[in-house]
């Protein structure tokens, strides 16, 4: 197996150290990976020229150090950095420090580097683990292993969201498949005066409330589950297509500008 290897807290992150050790027992890791952290990047892509360069970081492991999005990492290796005859099986993004549930994985560069990966109908996941102190890289890697030898069957094209729970609390309880939440965070802005000058940094809390009878990937999570979710790049909202349809929708009718 030949897996490439990206993440979106930078090829320097000691998160993408410890899922590159384990990934290398199910074969070839190639790391293509940005060159400093691209939190919350989501799935931008840069337009302007990319400097990539081959490097050894730290004797753990050898790879691409990108200037780029998780995104720009992907999409370069497919494309260019890969030799034509080196086939690429899986595509795997992080592991991230920071969970990726709910509306976070629009968000998420990590999750973009996966999704990007599906764009080439490649079988894609995406691994992420709660923060915690102290985090446990190298632990939290071995059972993100557990939960993608257990993946063989993810069709080309298709996206697996797993996040690990935090491990200071003991254990995982167990791994449940989980829908996404489609509720956010608590979000507030911190905020410093200077003058006539303000300055925000954005911030937040706890997950809102959405249990509504069931469990979501943010509710499994927080109650110690490792959580997968199954991730589509197709965002069509099929049923309001639908009542866009029957509104029989036509080309509006050009407005005479004397008038």
């Amino acid at each position: 197996m030949h897996i490439l290897l990206t993440n979106d807290d930078g090829i320097f992150a000691p998160g993408l150290a410890a899922l590159y050790k384990q990934l290398t027992r199910l074969g070839q890791v190639t790391v293509a990976a940005p060159s400093d952290v691209r939190s919350g990047a989501g799935h931008s892509i840069t337009l302007d020229e990319i400097t990539c360069e081959y490097v050894d970081i730290m004797g753990k492991f050898a790879g691409y150090r990108i200037d780029g999005s998780p995104a720009d990492c992907v999409k370069l290796a497919l494309n260019e950095l890969l030799k034509p005859n080196e086939k690429i099986d899986l595509v795997v993004s992080g592991m991230n420090h920071g969970a990726n549930v709910g509306i976070n994985v629009f968000y998420s560069g990590t999750v973009a580097g996966a999704i990007e990966g599906a764009f080439y109908a490649l079988p894609a996941v995406a691994v992420s683990a709660a923060l915690d102190d102290p985090f446990d890289a190298d632990r939290a890697a071995e059972y993100a292993l557990g939960v993608i030898e257990q993946l063989n069957d993810l069709p080309n094209g298709k996206v697996a969201n797993i996040n690990i729970p935090q491990l200071s609390k003991g254990p995982p309880k167990g791994v449940q498949v989980a829908p996404q939440s489609t509720c956010g965070f608590e979000e507030f802005y911190d905020c410093r005066h200077n003058g006539s000058q303000a300055t925000y940094r954005l911030s937040g809390g706890a997950h809102r409330d959405d249990r509504n009878g069931f469990s979501t990937d943010t509710i499994a999570l927080e109650a110690g589950y490792i959580t997968v979710t199954a991730l589509r790049s197709d965002l069509t909202d099929v049923m309001t297509n639908e009542l866009l349809r029957a509104m029989e929708m036509h080309l509006p009718v050009e407005k005479d500008p004397k008038k």
